[in-house]
This record gives C-alpha cells, sequence and structure tokens, in this order.
C-alpha cells in the first residue's frame, strides 16, 4: 500500500527538553492513525513539525513520496489548535473567508457544512455555536480543498459526551471516502473506536507503531474460581498450558501459553476434581497495554 507520509529520526528539542525523540514511522493511504499519549508526549509538536509550523532539530520527512512541502500542504487539511473565526460572522461568511485564503472552489462550502452536520445552522453567528459546534465548522473549514490527508489534533478534546460522538461519526464518515486521517488524542477510547492504526507516544519517543488490532491481540487470559481455591490453584499447577495463575480478591488471574476456548478450560478443571463457580474468558483492552506500555 502507498505511504502518504514517512517520518525518519524526527526530533526536537526546546533547550534542554527533547519534546519529540528519534520518531520514525510511515503512515499508509486510506488509514486512519492514531498519535496516543498524554499530554506533553510531543504529539502536537510532532503535527507542527509535520505541517513546517515548528522546524525539528534533526530528522526528516516526506510527504506524498518526494512532492515540495509547499505544493503538499496543498493536498492536506488539518485542525491544530481551537476553532478560531471571526465571532461576528455566520458559518458561511467564515467558510468563504478560509476558501479564499486557501484559494479553492467556494462551491462546495454547503457540502461540508452538510458533512458536519451544520447545514442547518450555516446563516447563525459564530458567537452562538457550542464548542462542539465550532469544532465541527473547524473540520469543514479542513475539508474545503478535499485533501488527501486530514490532520485533527485532540477534536474531542473538552467535548460533552455528545459532541465526541458526532466528531467520531463525522471522522469515520470521513474515512469512508478514503481519506487518510492523522488524529492526534490522549483518550483510548475514541483511538480504539475509531482508528486502524496507532502510534503510541511517551515523553517524545514511540512505544508503539501498528494496527490498533495488533496492540490488543495480546494472548486472552482466563478469571476463574472454585469453592475450593486451594485446590483449585493445585489443579492448576498441572495443567501444562497455564503459564501463571495470580490471586486477585477472589478470583485467579490465569495466563495461558496458548489459546484455549473456555470449555477445554473447564475440562481441564472438572478432569482434576474440580467444578468451577467462575468461568470469563478475557482479552486485555488498548488502555491496558496502553498502561503496561507507558509504566516500561
Amino acid at each position: 500500500m502507498e505511504n502518504v507520509l514517512e517520518i525518519n529520526n524526527l526530533t526536537k528539542r526546546f533547550g534542554r527538553l527533547t519534546a519529540v525523540d528519534n520518531l520514525s514511522f510511515q503512515v499508509q493511504r486510506g488509514n486512519v492513525y492514531g498519535l496516543l499519549g498524554p499530554n506533553g508526549s510531543g504529539k502536537s509538536t510532532t503535527l507542527g513539525m509535520l505541517l513546517t509550523s515548528i522546524n525539528p532539530t534533526a530528522g526528516n520527512w516526506q510527504w506524498f513520496g518526494n512532492v515540495k512541502p509547499t505544493d503538499a500542504l496543498k493536498r492536506i487539511g488539518a485542525t491544530i489548535e481551537r476553532p478560531n473565526f471571526y465571532p461576528y460572522l455566520n458559518a458561511t461568511q467564515n467558510l468563504l473567508i478560509t476558501a479564499k485564503i486557501k484559494g479553492v472552489a467556494v462551491k462546495n462550502i454547503d457540502e461540508k457544512l452538510e458533512l458536519v452536520g451544520l447545514l442547518e445552522r450555516k446563516k447563525d453567528k459564530f458567537a452562538t455555536y457550542s464548542l462542539g459546534m465550532k469544532q465541527r465548522l473547524a473540520i469543514a473549514s479542513a475539508m474545503l480543498n478535499d485533501p488527501e490527508v486530514l490532520i485533527l489534533d485532540e477534536p474531542t478534546n473538552g467535548l460533552d459526551p455528545m459532541g465526541i460522538i458526532q466528531i467520531r461519526e463525522i471522522i469515520s464518515t470521513i474515512a469512508t471516502t478514503g481519506t487518510t486521517i492523522i488524529l492526534a488524542s490522549h483518550l483510548l477510547d475514541e483511538v480504539e473506536k475509531v482508528c486502524s492504526h496507532v502510534i503510541v507516544l511517551r515523553n517524545g519517543k514511540s512505544l508503539y507503531s501498528g494496527e490498533v488490532a495488533g496492540m490488543t491481540n495480546s494472548q486472552p487470559y482466563f478469571e476463574l474460581a472454585a469453592a475450593d481455591m486451594e485446590a483449585l490453584r493445585n489443579a492448576l499447577s498441572t495443567i501444562r498450558e497455564i503459564e501463571s495463575v495470580v490471586l486477585s480478591g477472589k478470583i485467579f488471574h490465569v495466563e495461558v501459553r496458548e489459546d484455549l476456548d473456555p470449555g477445554t478450560m473447564n475440562k481441564l478443571a472438572f478432569e482434576r476434581g474440580i467444578t468451577l463457580t467462575h468461568l470469563v474468558k478475557k482479552k486485555n483492552s488498548l488502555e491496558t497495554q496502553f498502561l503496561e506500555l507507558v509504566k516500561k
């Protein structure tokens, strides 16, 4: 699959602070990438360099092969800071100004407003918009040039649950058109629901880069309990497929060397004289994997 972005050993230092540290990854066309990390992990600084608003200390990147930065930016849409439009103008008027600045046609303004669910409010002043509506207008503005790549920096920051759902649905709709999306977020749930790929950052370093499914594709584990927990522990110690047994409250957390279905686990216990009173097969969530990564 074609790469729309290649980043090689990108580094940014502000005095003694290294905000981005030797960062490398690739972005393939048509996917949704999440830059995931806590505040201060280097997400916004990375996006700033990719959009040429911040000069790197070292390293390089290439958009669309070897396209000149000025030409590449014409093929990119971005919302980096909080929405900033003229408060006394309505949505249409603000987007007309944006279109003139970008040098793009104004004929598709209504189309972009409809995309973000603001067509019926297009004549209302920006000052009357909620934070979620302002964020949606910013996305419409970023989409005016029909970009090949859309960059969103914390698009749901500060929004209520309904606003978050609306932004998530808009991102998913845009992704179905084949637009490549790079989304910076500190929200695990957002990345897991929207993104196909994730780059986990901590202190400017990449801890993981790959498919979201790959990050959550850890070996499943079981939660087990029985009337006689000591007898259960002894029985589990004789099952070769079991790697570790840890007591958590009144439940054993059991990791296995190979994938077992619940029926097989129940049978193995029963063959050893144990009737399980609790048997649940689980898999580590993205949140669990993320927390394990940032603790290292």
